[in-house]
């Protein structure tokens, strides 16, 4: 089985910053906007480097997705920029009326998603994003997994025409991906071939996929990671190669099963191929205030939790 090195723990978001950062210099249409969050969200740099693209609109969510969609119809490419609980829930509304609605070129990203938020507890912990973004029609759907992924993931959505829901998060964790990958929005990267179970993970549970399947391979179980960045469009012939090869899949995601990538896999398989899968994920519940490192393992969203559910899964075929 290939193994993924960690070359040293980054933040998600920096990585949007980095990619947004880069953008700036690169793309004269690209503007930012941000709700009083620049430093949380590590917009500084383009704040500093182009003061007259840069909008702080304040603790006004609803009002700054407002303004982006009008931005798109000079040509502007906005990306917003808050907390993902605000990005999504608050301002769902706007979302769906003046940005999906209306197909306007809005790029809405969005920090500090799931438990891994920690300390903030369940008021800032949306597990529901995923689901309320992907239900939008038109509405491109992407969740990055480690700091590299997310600058590309950052810098491909500019070129892509079309509202874009970008997701990433607070806590440093494994970069592992290359430096110069080429982000392909709606391409799974398949990680690891394996022959007894796939495992479809998103987001921060791709690198405890990736320790999974090292742990199943002690045990003698072959076990193929496929990482899903994008949820919505999803890479339907990807996941099917891989379970017909396999006969059994376990979803992992820090998100709720309900309306999440397990979800969307689910979908998919039952009107294609139906297979026995099992679901990392939160059980339609809030989080809490803890540590993230706790929270993901109270909550079963972690390598542990991956192999239990793959182990299950395989007495399942």
């Amino acid at each position: 089985m290939k193994k993924y090195t960690n070359t040293g723990n980054k933040d998600t978001r920096s990585g949007f910053g980095e990619g947004l950062a880069e953008l700036g210099k690169t793309n004269e249409n690209v503007v930012a906007l941000c709700a009083d969050l620049t430093g949380s969200l590590k917009m500084d740099e383009f704040k500093k480097n182009h003061p007259e693209r840069f909008f702080q609109i304040g603790i006004a969510e609803a009002n700054m997705i407002g303004i982006a969609a009008g931005m798109t119809i000079g040509g502007k490419i906005p990306f917003t920029g808050t907390f993902a609980n605000f990005s999504t829930g608050r301002v769902y509304d706007q979302i769906r009326q003046s940005v999906a609605y209306s197909d306007k070129n809005v790029k809405i990203c969005a920090s500090h998603a799931g438990l891994t938020l920690g300390e903030d507890g369940a008021t800032h912990q949306i597990l529901e994003d995923i689901g309320l973004m992907k239900m939008l029609p038109g509405m491109t759907v992407i969740n990055t997994c480690d700091f590299n992924q997310t600058k590309a993931a950052t810098i491909a959505i500019a070129e892509h025409h079309g509202p874009v829901y970008l997701r990433f998060g607070r806590p440093k964790v494994a970069n592992f991906t290359a430096a110069d990958q080429k982000f392909e929005i709606g391409k799974a990267v398949n990680l690891t071939k394996g022959k007894d179970v796939t495992i479809i993970a998103t987001g921060h549970l791709v690198w405890e996929a990736l320790q999974a399947a090292e742990q199943l391979e002690e045990k003698g179980i072959s076990a193929e990671v496929i990482n899903i960045h994008t949820i919505k469009p999803l890479d339907e012939a990807a996941i099917l190669q891989s379970v017909k090869k396999t006969g059994c899949v376990v979803t992992a995601e820090e998100h709720n099963f309900l309306g999440g990538l397990g979800e969307s896999v689910a979908r998919t398989l039952t009107m294609n191929h139906p297979t026995p899968q099992e679901f990392v994920a939160t059980q339609d519940t809030f989080g809490e205030s803890g540590t993230p490192e706790l929270l993901m393992e109270k909550y079963g969203l972690n390598a542990e939790a991956i192999v239990k559910a793959s182990e299950k899964v395989i007495g399942r075929k």
